[in-house]
């Protein structure tokens, strides 16, 4: 089956979403983040958030579509998940690293479902080279968490998490 112009917008405004969560998610988790370097990388993070949404919502525009400007409910329900988890386990960076995980977890998923539809070549080539970085930045959050509980856990001292 063909896909509508409509369903085309309505793909890459639900990518858009998960971009402006990631961004938001990024930006809260640095500002909570103990380690400086980690803060700084997750700051970069949230950038390239901001660049794929802003190319995204060009690509909407430019099909004669409304692009959306906002993330989702469940991405600042998400949020304010990483803030409950952060106080309560003192703004661990491992805790914190666990949830921007499980955030990149569904951005994944989201690029994963997006390209899985019949898109034009030139709106797929776009989300596919979006991907690959998505994947990157996923996978670099998980060796840094992996890195954090190696080295919280090596140093003696003992965490809750």
């Amino acid at each position: 089956m063909a896909t509508t112009t409509t369903d085309i917008r309505s793909t890459i405004n639900d990518l858009i979403e998960t971009l402006k969560d990631g961004e938001e998610g990024f930006r809260t988790s640095a500002d909570k983040l103990q380690e400086p370097a980690l803060r700084a990388q997750f700051h970069s993070f949230a950038s390239q958030r901001a660049s794929f949404a802003a190319s995204l919502q060009g690509e909407v525009s430019r099909i004669g579509g409304e692009p959306e400007t906002t993330g989702s409910t469940a991405g600042s329900l998400h949020r304010g998940w990483i803030d409950l988890k952060s106080s309560v386990m003192g703004n661990s960076d491992h805790a914190i690293l666990e949830e921007a995980e499980r955030g990149e977890d569904s951005s994944v998923k989201a690029y994963r479902d997006a390209l899985s539809k019949d898109l034009p070549e030139d709106i797929r080539s776009v989300i596919a080279s979006q991907y690959k970085d998505v994947l990157a930045t996923h996978n670099t959050v998980k060796a840094l968490r992996d890195g954090v509980a190696i080295t919280t856990t090596a140093t003696g001292t003992p965490r809750a998490y």
